[in-house]
């Protein structure tokens, strides 16, 4: 029954909160993934147009500046654009002004002195300026071109961008939720069909269990009349309590069912103490340890160790793991049963030398396959819902031949019972 995880399971949630949030968190999924697609698409496509745009730019501005260069005169430039000339040693420009901080005087004498072509950018003034400079016959000349409108077009079309990103992020995930809703409702209706077949299945079989039960304390009474031998007897009482608890078994598988399709249906919780629990079922298991050559000992305060649940469910979680202590610890081993409370938390702590189990093995997962061949069966995940179904958590801890140690945490007594979110499994 063993083989699981070996980090405790803290999910504190009921599988049928787990399905709701498989159901929502697919939902999520499937919208967000549409958002990121149309975000991705958009980026690209934006990226591109800017790429495109930018790269046109940068042809315009090199063609305007070699023309001006080749063929300009400082007393009429093109617009945007202004020329100096190094003429003999002066400087000749036109007359309109060149802008402050032009030109570059110092690149000038450099390709006067290399006649080599250089171009420059510079920001200034608010703007960027993009300057050629570059011998001409055996002069130098300076073209200044004033990029301000290509980078007010740039600003332009990433504003738009920006705008069409958000209205497609908007509108990807209003349409991505509502994809999902409808993607994910097979899942939701295959869900709601599995909980109303264990709901159908678990009905069906109460009634047969019922007439078991009933029939083998109808034995258990006349073999005591009729002077039937003890050890037979004593089968007749594990036969009793084994459908008994079988009973409890498809009475919480119905419960759990019946809370999964009506999640407000709460049942109230009871006082329940769990230290008693404990002890019957020590007590419950005492011939069987006897039989297994297992040393069972309990530890407990004497005073009860309240929380809130509801009797029978908790009465099988302290069976359940003795129970499953026993079926895995060999002759000459012991089992300690600890309940003690720590704080606002009574604990319940199971502890074997038995077989153990590989911790990377998940044992909480149902019908869970360990690694060395150990079939888990719905035990532990049942009692894993019926934990966190109550707000508490279930710990285990083992090593391959170094037996294993199960902790049940629930929470303490409070001044008033509270609704049990989940009890079923």
């Amino acid at each position: 029954m063993r083989a699981d995880r070996p980090a405790p399971s803290r999910t504190g949630i009921s599988w049928a909160a787990a399905e709701r949030a498989v159901v929502a968190r697919a939902r999520r999924r499937i919208g967000l993934l549409v958002g990121v697609a149309v975000t991705v698409l958009v980026t690209a496509v934006g990226g591109v147009a800017y790429g495109m745009l930018v790269r046109g730019q940068e042809r315009q501005i090199q063609r305007e500046l070699a023309y001006a260069a080749e063929h300009g005169d400082p007393s009429g430039p093109p617009g945007c654009t202004w020329l100096v000339v190094l003429h003999e040693g002066e400087l000749v420009t036109g007359r309109i002004p060149v802008p402050a901080g032009f030109p570059l005087t110092d690149v000038l004498t450099a390709t006067a002195a290399t006649r080599t072509t250089h171009v420059t950018t510079v920001e200034r003034n608010g703007t960027v300026y993009v300057v050629l400079t570059r011998p001409r016959g055996e002069d130098v000349v300076q073209a200044i071109f004033d990029a301000r409108y290509q980078l007010a077009d740039r600003r332009h079309l990433l504003l738009a961008l920006a705008v069409a990103e958000a209205a497609g992020l908007l509108v990807a995930v209003s349409s991505g939720m509502a994809l999902g809703r409808r993607a994910v409702a097979p899942l939701a209706e295959a869900l709601a069909r599995q909980r109303r077949f264990v709901a159908e299945v678990s009905h069906e079989l109460r009634t047969p269990i019922a007439q078991v039960h009933t029939r083998a304390q109808v034995l258990a009474r006349r073999a005591g009349n009729a002077g039937v031998p003890a050890d037979y007897r004593a089968e007749l009482d594990r036969l009793i309590g084994t459908t008994r608890r079988l009973g409890e078994v498809v009475d919480d598988l119905l419960l759990s069912a019946r809370l999964a399709a009506l999640p407000d249906n709460r049942p109230v919780a009871d006082l329940v103490d769990l230290a008693a629990l404990a002890e019957a079922a020590v007590v419950a298991e005492t011939d069987r340890a006897a039989e297994h050559g297992v040393t069972v000992t309990l530890s407990r305060p004497d005073v009860p160790l309240p929380v809130l649940g509801v009797g029978s469910a908790l009465r099988r979680v302290a069976s359940e793991l003795l129970a499953n202590a026993l079926t895995h610890t060999p002759a000459g081993g012991q089992i300690e049963v600890v309940v003690r409370r720590d704080g606002h938390v009574v604990e319940l702590v199971v502890t074997d030398t038995g077989t153990g189990f590989d911790p990377a093995d998940r044992i909480f997962d149902p019908f869970h396959s360990g690694r060395a061949g150990r079939h888990t069966g719905l035990g532990l995940a049942l009692l894993r819902e019926v934990v966190t179904g109550h707000g508490g958590t279930i710990e285990a801890r083992g090593r391959p031949g170094q037996g294993a140690s199960f902790a049940v945490r629930l929470p303490a007594r409070t001044e008033q019972a509270r609704p049990v979110a989940r009890v079923g499994g």
